[in-house]
């Protein structure tokens, strides 16, 4: 779960931030911050369902902005996605949706 919640995170700062031609963002970057893997473990061992959906949110919002705001078709999809994330109520609940973000997030990098 630790895994797949970096991997969100790390597809929406690149989506954010990464442009072409420049050095890619690793997992490693100090622009991943509190959004590591030893972060979500953390939050998984104490089955913080809330913690997680806040750490990826702020994630997401960027990654929002990045494809132009809620009112574009790749906005309204990743909305669409964030909210299946957020109706989630416990930890296990949260692996589909983070699944479905995954691959979304990948496809339109």
């Amino acid at each position: 779960m630790e895994l797949l919640l970096e991997t969100v995170a790390l597809y929406s700062l690149k989506l954010a931030y990464e442009t072409e031609g420049h050095s890619p963002i690793l997992r490693d970057d100090p622009l991943m911050g509190g959004c590591d893997r030893e972060v979500f473990g953390l939050l998984v061992r104490r089955d913080d369902v809330a913690g997680i959906q806040e750490k990826i949110q702020q994630s997401l919002a960027l990654a929002l902005e990045a494809v132009g705001g809620a009112d574009t078709v790749l906005g309204t999809e990743l909305q669409r996605l964030t909210a299946e994330l957020h109706a989630a109520q416990t930890a296990e609940q949260l692996r589909a949706p983070l699944s479905a973000l995954k691959g979304y997030l990948k496809d339109i990098l």
